[in-house]
C-alpha cells in the first residue's frame, strides 16, 4: 500500500471515529477570486481570457479595421499606468496568406526595437494552440525608452492569435525605472503573467447571444 493511501485511510477512519468534532468544524473560507474572465465580440469572433483583479477598463476604441481596449489598476490612466493589459483586433488580417501569429508578433517587438535599439531585448516562448487557434508567445523590453521624457523601461507580453478571419493580440505591459544597459527579460516572471491571463479562448459569434455570452464560457 502506498503512503498517500494509507493517509487516506487513516483519514478516513479517525472522521468516522469523530462524527461529531467533523461536522462541527466551521467551513473552509474560499479564498477570494483573483481574476475574472473577459469575453468580448471582437469583429469575427468572441475574445476570452483572464484578466487579474483590481484591472478596469481605461479605454476603448474601433477604427475601420482595428480594435482596441485598454486595462490599467485601479486609480491609473490610460496616459499614466504602471502596468496596462491590451486586446486588439485587426479585421480581415488573418485571411492574407502570408499572415501568421509569429509575424504578427515580431511585428508588435519590432515596434519596441525602434523605440530603445540600443537597449532593446526579446525572447519567443513559441508557437501554441488557443483551442484551435494558433498563437504565439513572446516578450519584447526597452531598456530605456528615448521617446519618453523619463526614459522609462517597459516590457511587454506579447499573445498573438491567428483567428477564422481576423488577427487578435493580448498584451500585458510593465513600465519600471529606466536600465542604462540592455533589458533584462525575466522569464519565469512573464510566463506566470501568461498563466494568469489563461484560458485564452476564441469562439464563434452566435447570432442573439448577449453578454455574458454561454456559449463561450468553458468552452
Amino acid at each position: 500500500m502506498t503512503r498517500s493511501a494509507l493517509s487516506i485511510m487513516t483519514l478516513g477512519l479517525l472522521l468516522a471515529a469523530c462524527p461529531a468534532r467533523a461536522e462541527d468544524a466551521p467551513a473552509q473560507k474560499r479564498a477570494p477570486p483573483t481574476s475574472y474572465t473577459a469575453i468580448s465580440p471582437i469583429f469575427g469572433q468572441l475574445v476570452s481570457f483572464s484578466t487579474p483583479i483590481g484591472f478596469v477598463p481605461a479605454f476603448e476604441n474601433t477604427k475601420d479595421a482595428f480594435y482596441i481596449r485598454e486595462a490599467v489598476p485601479r486609480g491609473e490612466t490610460a496616459q499614466q499606468w504602471t502596468q496596462m493589459i491590451t486586446v486588439t483586433g485587426a479585421r480581415g488580417a488573418a485571411t492574407n496568406p502570408n499572415f501568421n501569429a509569429q509575424g504578427l508578433a515580431a511585428a508588435i517587438a519590432g515596434g519596441f526595437k525602434k523605440a530603445c535599439p540600443e537597449t532593446f531585448a526579446a525572447k519567443g516562448f513559441g508557437a501554441t494552440k488557443f483551442g484551435a487557434q494558433d498563437g504565439f508567445v513572446a516578450v519584447a523590453a526597452c531598456g530605456k525608452l528615448t521617446s519618453s521624457a523619463d526614459g522609462h523601461s517597459e516590457t511587454a507580453l506579447i499573445i498573438a492569435v491567428k483567428g477564422s478571419t481576423d488577427g487578435y493580440t493580448i498584451q500585458w505591459a510593465e513600465r519600471g525605472p529606466q536600465q542604462a544597459a540592455v533589458a533584462v527579460i525575466d522569464e519565469a516572471k512573464w510566463q506566470g503573467r501568461l498563466r494568469a491571463l489563461t484560458p485564452i479562448r476564441l469562439c464563434p459569434i452566435v447570432p442573439g447571444e448577449a453578454a455574458p455570452y454561454p456559449s463561450c464560457v468553458g468552452n
